[in-house]
C-alpha cells in the first residue's frame, strides 16, 4: 500500500495552470498558440486559470507542442527545464559552445515573434529577398521558422510545396548579438547567421551577415549582409508584411533596410 496520499485534483489543476502560463509566454499570442495546437481558446483559458483539466488526448497534444512530459502536472516547469540537456550538451563540447546548456538569448535581447528580414538574393545577383520568419521559444531554447520564397525555389528547380519550402533554425546567444544555424528539412547545407542590434528609436532592428555552406565552385554568393526587423507577435501584421515578400529590386526595399544593407558596397 502507498504511504502517501494521492495528489489533490485541485492541486493538479493549479500546478498545471501555473506551468501552462509559464510555457505560453513563449508563444507570439495565445490565439496563435491555440490555433497551432488545435484547442478552443475559451477552454485553454480555463486550463490557464486552473479551473479545468484537459482530457488525456488534449494533454498529450499540449505536451508534444511544448516538448515537455507529464511532470508538468506535478513539478514546476522551471525545475523540469533545468534538468534537461541542451542540444550541444555533449561532454566533448560543453565547455566550448556556451556552457553545459546552450539556452535562448534573453527576450529583451532578441524577442519572440515575427521578423521581416532582407538580404541580397542568392539566386539573382541583381535582386534582393524580403521574407518573414518567426522566432519562438520551447524548453528554454529559441528557434527560427520560415518559408523559402516560391520564386527562389522555382529558380533552383526545387518543389514548391510548403513542406519543402520550410526551414528552421536554432538561435543561440553570442557576444553583442545572436547566432542562428538554419537548414531546410532534410537539407545537406546550412546557413550561419550573425546579428547584432542596431540602435533605433523603436529598438527593433538587427543587422549582420549570413554565410552559406557551399563550395567556391558553386554559383551564387556565399556571404551577404542581412537585416532583421521585429514586427511583433501579431499574425495580422505578419500577413500584411508577407504580401510584400519575395524577390525585389533595391529601390523596393524598405528604406532603413536598404541603408543597413549598404547596397553597392562590398561585404568585408
Amino acid at each position: 500500500m502507498p504511504d502517501t496520499d494521492p495528489p489533490n485534483p485541485s492541486d493538479l489543476r493549479a500546478r498545471f495552470g501555473a506551468n501552462l502560463r509559464h510555457l505560453s509566454r513563449r508563444a507570439p499570442s495565445i490565439s496563435a498558440l491555440c490555433r497551432e495546437i488545435g484547442i478552443n481558446r475559451t477552454q485553454y483559458n480555463r486550463y490557464l486559470s486552473g479551473e479545468s483539466f484537459p482530457r488525456p488526448d488534449i494533454l498529450h497534444r499540449i505536451c508534444e507542442f511544448f516538448d515537455v512530459d507529464a511532470r508538468i502536472l506535478l513539478d514546476p516547469v522551471e525545475e523540469i527545464e533545468r534538468g534537461r540537456h541542451g542540444l550541444t550538451s555533449s561532454a566533448e563540447l560543453q565547455d566550448f559552445l556556451g556552457g553545459k546548456n546552450v539556452l535562448a538569448p534573453p527576450e529583451a535581447d532578441f524577442p519572440s515573434g515575427f521578423y521581416r528580414f532582407t538580404r541580397p538574393s542568392f539566386v539573382d545577383d541583381e535582386r534582393f529577398l524580403i521574407s518573414i520568419v518567426m522566432i519562438y521559444r520551447r524548453s528554454g531554447q529559441a528557434f527560427l521558422r520560415g518559408l523559402e520564397a516560391r520564386e527562389a525555389m522555382r529558380r533552383q528547380g526545387l518543389p514548391l510545396d510548403r513542406r519543402m519550402r520550410e526551414f528552421r533554425g536554432l538561435v543561440i546567444p553570442q557576444f553583442n548579438g545572436v547566432a542562428i544555424l538554419i537548414s531546410r528539412r532534410g537539407g545537406q547545407t546550412t546557413s550561419f547567421n550573425f546579428l547584432s542590434r542596431v540602435p533605433t528609436f523603436e529598438n527593433n532592428f538587427w543587422s549582420g551577415y549570413t554565410a552559406r555552406t557551399i563550395s567556391e565552385t558553386e554559383t551564387g554568393a556565399r556571404f551577404a549582409r542581412q537585416v532583421y526587423e521585429h514586427i511583433g507577435p501579431s499574425r495580422a501584421n505578419a500577413l500584411r508584411a508577407a504580401r510584400q515578400s519575395g524577390l525585389c529590386e533595391a529601390a523596393d526595399l524598405p528604406p532603413f533596410h536598404r541603408q543597413q544593407l549598404k547596397v553597392g558596397q562590398a561585404l568585408t
